[in-house]
């Protein structure tokens, strides 16, 4: 039986009553299959053919190289690309239609033959967030309208697909996702069970409980699709050359200006990197290294024979989730993969080979997912076995695609990393790629994709290896809020660290940072915590609100020591002058004040949101969010002027941060440093540099990022661990204990605090987020971004940031919103939310978000007013079902319970118990 069934799969001759599914779930074979019998579909229809055994050719009208001869390299270009896959060649087509002519695509073996080759070729919109859904639905229109603009033949297919749910908490993470396509004009329905059934005949639907439907969803060829861009970049101008591979990126002071090939070099002042599997090796090859964040791993799909009644080439792919299996119509057979829970990641070490061939079977491996593939259409257990396909695919830490200018490198771009999505990406990424390149900045918010959320600190290989490996089942995991990676931990921590862990703190990871959420009190159980997986109200709800109320109430301790941190310096007057540039706020103030400020980019859009404190005359102290710590600092280094007398230096890891917040944080202060810490010796937005204890040079700062009263501490890092346990001994009788991110979260949010990352990004501007008090319109000084504040104060702002407190709302059994939830005003939708927490002061849930009024008439934008705020009927919609909410401009003031804060009436030793 094996033997005839190796006989099948190496000649690809049907043998009676062998090959068939149900068999192969217990027959095995490790056989590597030939490249010849690579399934027609997966090859494009016009441009290339097959020539002997796998050998790729394309046609001399493609103005790529033919088979002969190699034309010339080209001394010199603007941009060279490297990477012949559809990523690459819809850069070339993007930066075409946007007028690039002297572009060269270079690739190292033969168009397409990358993964491109392979890919299963499903076209689906339901990604898990906004701006990946926005790529992929302009994807699918471009590649719809590709044959017509080239008259080459796609494969392009609307079949629609279904996302299935086996059970309640997938059900309703497919209703949140829903509420939010919706938002982006992406046609979706949730279904029941029998309209499953109706609309995919093989499909069984005894253990689902509904789907989501997305009627626009397609299938393609994605060889297909890279001929056709590829022909579309030839004939508007794009050199497209292969058989060339690029050795090295050469940079010289900081900028790209040409690349070393294996045929030559080619001067350029912009160098892209879609080399897909080899980004990170191609990256640590250049003369100066950048770092891409990819790894590798094996993808397996399998291919049946046309099925007796064979599938008509427009019956939905299935999306099934928790049987971690996808499967679409093939030629009337059936492609159906999956990620499994225990993938096999590959090209650990050194570039692989030229073109990824077929990699060899693994049944073994294959077997749960075609054992899911049989549950879940039994109807298949006769069907014939084309081919078991394994292919390459390269994943990222988060999960999401890599794109963007890398730091350190200006002209060095990046965009990889797609995550088994690169087909869905391609056409999106490509666009707002080429856009970056062109103005500066693509149109759409692509923060949590680009490059820079990442640094050198998640290039180690063996970090890669080991999260791949959790990200690729993660891919089809259910992901209910707040959860946290498990693997790569612990790689950045707090002095502090080992003394909060075995004080109960609970950990999450941000930029490879380690920070508490919240502290398990004695005798919790830590286990059931750390498992507990809802989208209603959460297991530690109680927990973060007693550190609240201990915030509120008494005083507590964050450790905050992941805040980017960052000094500048100069010998004269330099850094003021700098600062004044790039920031929107005064920083000319007295030594010693403390200005929050944004740096806004041309646009008037938040590139960082920071506090910046003036140590000295010429000195100042930049603290930033935790993930813009590559950011900002690329952004200062790009507009710094080249000044000897002016200095940089990132600090971060020299101070551990310490937040001390709650009304008795001054009499803990005070006893530790023997200095007064009223309001009168130490205002707000202050800071001086104390000893606390026996430490000296503590940088002591009064603001808590909540709004709350308390301070800041900036303790060198040899001094950390003394003051916290000086603080906490001191503590004592004032109810101190530690808390976390969560609690600050619920404290920022319910005081209208908005935080860049979530709130606030490069689109953003501090008039349409209420901050114009924090721009130096006042002042006769220039400052990046004022030109674009100027001319929106006159025109009008035609979106609001606004706190919006649910109403109606039960805490306890209705689903809790967390961000992304649909706004609407008066039944018409006006904005999303962007973050969302349980208030414990107001007892409500508070959402923050965006909303704006519907256009005029004509199709323009609205200016907003207050009374359009005001005067609304809002809702918000959580998962399908609209909770009526208040919205406003300014934070509320105990809205709906009076809180008094009367130190003589606090039982301290309880708060210190709880």
């Amino acid at each position: 039986t094996l033997q005839a069934l190796q006989f099948e799969q190496k000649f690809g001759v049907a043998t009676p009553g062998l090959g068939r599914l149900a068999m192969c779930s217990c027959v095995r074979s490790s056989r590597a299959m030939t490249p010849a019998l690579l399934p027609r579909l997966l090859l494009p229809q016009m441009g290339f053919r097959l020539a002997g055994r796998g050998i790729w050719t394309s046609p001399l009208c493609l103005a790529v190289s033919g088979d002969s001869q190699l034309p010339p390299l080209p001394g010199q270009a603007r941009v060279v690309i490297c990477g012949g896959g559809i990523v690459g060649t819809s850069v070339a087509y993007h930066l075409a239609k946007l007028g690039w002519t002297d572009v060269v695509l270079l690739e190292q073996g033969r168009l397409g033959a990358g993964t491109t080759r392979l890919c299963a070729g499903i076209l689906s919109m339901a990604k898990p967030i906004f701006i990946e859904s926005q790529m992929a639905n302009y994807s699918s229109s471009l590649y719809k309208q590709l044959e017509e603009e080239t008259g080459i033949k796609t494969g392009y297919v609307k079949t629609g697909s279904l996302c299935l749910a086996q059970n309640q908490d997938r059900f309703i993470s497919l209703k949140r996702l829903a509420t939010r396509l919706k938002v982006l004009g992406i046609s979706c329905n949730i279904i029941k069970p029998k309209e499953i059934a109706k609309l995919h005949p093989l499909v069984n639907i005894h253990d689902l409980v509904g789907a989501l439907h997305l009627p626009d969803d397609a299938v393609v060829s994605s060889p297909d699709v890279n001929h056709a861009l590829a022909v579309a970049a030839a004939q508007q101008g794009v050199q497209i050359l292969e058989r060339t591979a690029i050795q090295q990126v050469v940079v010289e002071k900081g900028h790209v200006i040409a690349v070393e090939t294996d045929r030559g070099s080619v001067e350029c002042e912009y160098f892209v990197n879609c080399a897909g599997q080899w980004a990170y090796e191609l990256g640590q090859a250049s003369e100066v290294k950048v770092s891409i964040p990819l790894h590798g791993c094996e993808h397996f799909y399998l291919l049946t024979k046309p099925l007796q009644e064979p599938l008509p080439p427009n019956t939905p792919a299935i999306i099934d989730m928790d049987g971690r299996m996808y499967a679409r119509p093939w030629q009337g057979g059936l492609l159906s993969g999956g990620f499994e829970k225990n993938p096999k990641p590959i090209f650990t070490e050194g570039r692989n080979q030229l073109e990824i061939q077929n990699m060899q079977e693994d049944w073994d491996h294959f077997e749960p997912m075609l054992s899911a593939l049989l549950r879940r259409m039994p109807n298949l257990e006769s069907a014939e076995i084309h081919q078991l396909v394994n292919c390459p695919e390269s994943f990222t830490p988060d999960m999401r695609c890599l794109m963007g200018e890398t730091p350190g490198v200006s002209g060095y771009y990046v965009l990889a990393g797609m995550n088994s999505s690169g087909l869905a990406f391609a056409g999106g990424a490509g666009k707002y790629l080429a856009e970056w390149m062109t103005y500066g900045y693509p149109t759409a918010n692509v923060w949590p994709l680009e490059i820079k959320r990442f640094g050198s600190l998640q290039s180690s290989r063996t970090f890669l290896r080991h999260r791949v490996m959790e990200v690729m089942p993660l891919l089809y995991e259910l992901k209910v809020p707040r959860w946290d990676f498990q693997t790569g931990r612990q790689l950045r921590t707090s002095p502090l660290y080992d003394r909060l862990d075995t004080q109960g703190a609970r950990w999450m990871e941000k930029h490879g940072f380690e920070r508490p959420k919240y502290f398990v009190p004695p005798g919790k159980d830590m286990l059931s915590l750390d498992q507990s997986k809802t989208f209603y109200k959460p297991d530690w709800f109680d927990i973060v609100g007693a550190e609240v109320k201990c915030c509120k109430e008494a005083v507590c301790v964050i450790d905050m020591s992941s805040f980017t941190k960052f000094e500048l310096t100069s010998t004269g007057e330099q850094a003021l002058e700098f600062l004044q540039y790039l920031c929107a706020n005064d920083l000319d103030v007295p030594v010693g004040h403390i200005v929050h400020t944004g740096m806004l980019n041309e646009r008037g859009g938040y590139e960082n949101d920071c506090s910046v404190v003036r140590l000295s005359k010429n000195s100042f102290f930049i603290i930033s969010p935790t993930d813009q710590q590559v950011h900002c600092w690329s952004w200062i280094k790009k507009h710094m002027p080249s000044d000897p007398h002016l200095h940089l230096e990132d600090v971060s890891w020299k101070y551990t941060a310490l937040n001390l917040i709650g009304p008795r944080a001054m009499d803990v202060l005070a006893e530790l440093s023997y200095v007064s810490m009223t309001p009168e010796h130490f205002p707000s937005m202050f800071c001086k540099e104390m000893s606390v204890g026996y430490a000296n040079g503590i940088r002591v700062m009064s603001m808590t990022h909540t709004g709350e009263p308390g301070f800041m501490l900036y303790i060198p890092i040899e001094y950390a661990l003394h003051v916290y346990n000086e603080v906490m001994s001191v503590g004592q009788k004032y109810g101190i204990r530690n808390a976390g991110y969560y609690a600050l979260r619920s404290l920022r949010i319910e005081k209208f605090f908005a935080f860049w990352g979530q709130d606030l990004d490069t689109f953003t501007t501090p008039l349409e987020c209420g901050r114009e008090f924090r721009v130096k319109f006042d002042k006769d000084t220039n400052f990046l971004g004022r030109e674009a504040l100027l001319q929106q104060r006159q025109e009008g702002v035609f979106r609001r940031f606004v706190m919006l407190v649910l109403e109606d709302h039960d805490t306890e059994l209705d689903l809790w919103p967390w961000w992304g939830e649909p706004v609407y005003r008066s039944g018409q939708l006006a904005g999303t939310t962007t973050s969302s927490a349980y208030s414990y002061t107001l007892q409500r849930h508070v959402c923050l978000g965006f909303v704006s009024p519907p256009p005029s008439p004509e199709g323009l934008p609205t200016p907003i007013t207050p009374d359009f705020i005001n005067r609304g009927d809002y809702e918000v919609d959580i998962a399908g079902q609209c909770y009526p909410a208040k919205a406003k401009l300014y934070p509320f003031s105990s809205l709906f319970t009076q809180q008094k804060r009367r130190k003589e009436d606090m039982d301290l030793g309880n708060l210190h118990g709880k």
